[in-house]
């Protein structure tokens, strides 16, 4: 693997999000290392290679490589049929086709249920673009095959969670943390700019609102019932897509039921099920929900999108 590149302090005080993403993508930079956080960085390197080969193995054995889109077209094909095998999942009742954008929003017990979302889009999605937000380790794991992982309809944008921000663990006042500070901040505004118009053109965005792996939907009991703290990720999206009077915009809810003894990891060959909740629809959430306007706030929201997860799982899953 190619060295890293690393950004000098003026570059990184005076660079905006977007050109730092651009160095991300295209000339092998790490923000990471950049901000003293190498260790975060080279705990994904191995699952980079793994995830990076197989990219490069989709493109290799499929054609016509002289007919771009038909070369896409057999990649995603082969995808979907190698990944059902190694990371099989059921999906029975999502939708197929939708005249409006659509927000999916599902609970991460672990890494497996990524690989199952990926086939489930590409096989009943086809071509519409996939919008995920990536959490930056993985996001600089996965940059050597950005444009070819683009090819197959994914579009990554980078996010800096507040796991990850605990874990980089930067000296508050210092010039990195401000600076890390500032990106996080800059890379939701970029994620929450292409969601915009991701939907708008009737595309499909995946959120965990847990920003992180977690069995249960809920993190307490209390929460479930309404008395604790719930991370705001799907309220705070609603809010910035339906400040637009135009916006036509669904919110699923989808729960994913992980396969018995299921690990953190990918749980290869193990069979996991993809299932729809009941849909939050456009005219349902402005009705409810944006009845004044200059909306900053959507109480009871993200209760409610995590209930209808909820009421697909097992009670285990709950909280």
């Amino acid at each position: 693997m190619a060295k890293k590149y690393v950004f000098s302090r003026k570059e990184l005080e005076n660079l905006s999000a977007e050109e730092i993403i651009n160095k991300l993508q295209h000339e092998n930079y790490s923000l990471l290392d950049s901000l003293g956080a190498k260790d975060l960085r080279k705990e994904m390197v191995n699952v980079g290679r793994v995830c990076n080969a197989a990219v490069n193995y989709f493109f290799q054995t499929t054609g016509p490589k002289n007919d771009l889109e038909k070369h896409n077209k057999a990649a995603r094909k082969k995808l979907v049929k190698v990944l059902s095998k190694i990371t099989p999942g059921s999906y029975q009742g999502m939708p197929k086709d939708s005249e409006n954008g659509l927000v999916i929003g599902f609970n991460h017990p672990s890494l497996g249920e990524i690989a199952r979302i990926l086939v489930m889009k590409i096989d009943i999605m086809g071509d519409k673009p996939m919008y995920f937000p990536v959490n930056l380790p993985w996001y600089e794991a996965l940059m050597p095959n950005y444009e070819k992982i683009k090819r197959l309809g994914i579009i990554l944008t980078p996010t800096i969670t507040p796991s990850t921000w605990r874990k980089m663990d930067l000296k508050e006042g210092s010039w990195r943390y401000e600076q890390g500070k500032r990106l996080k901040k800059e890379f939701r505004d970029i994620y929450t700019n292409l969601s915009h118009e991701a939907v708008k053109e009737g595309g499909v965005i995946f959120v965990a609102p847990s920003a992180t792996r977690q069995e249960t939907v809920f993190k307490t009991e209390e929460a479930y019932h309404g008395d604790g703290e719930i991370t705001p990720t799907m309220s705070l999206l609603a809010v910035k897509l339906y400040a637009d009077p135009e916006m036509k915009c669904d919110f699923l809810p989808m729960a994913v039921l992980p396969p018995k003894d299921f690990s953190r990891g990918l749980n290869f060959r193990k069979k996991y099920k993809l299932i729809p909740g009941k849909t939050m629809t456009a005219n349902y959430i402005r009705k409810k929900y944006f009845k004044n306007k200059n909306v900053k706030k959507l109480d009871g929201f993200d209760l409610e999108f995590h209930k209808r997860i909820a009421d697909e799982l097992p009670k285990r899953f709950w909280y």
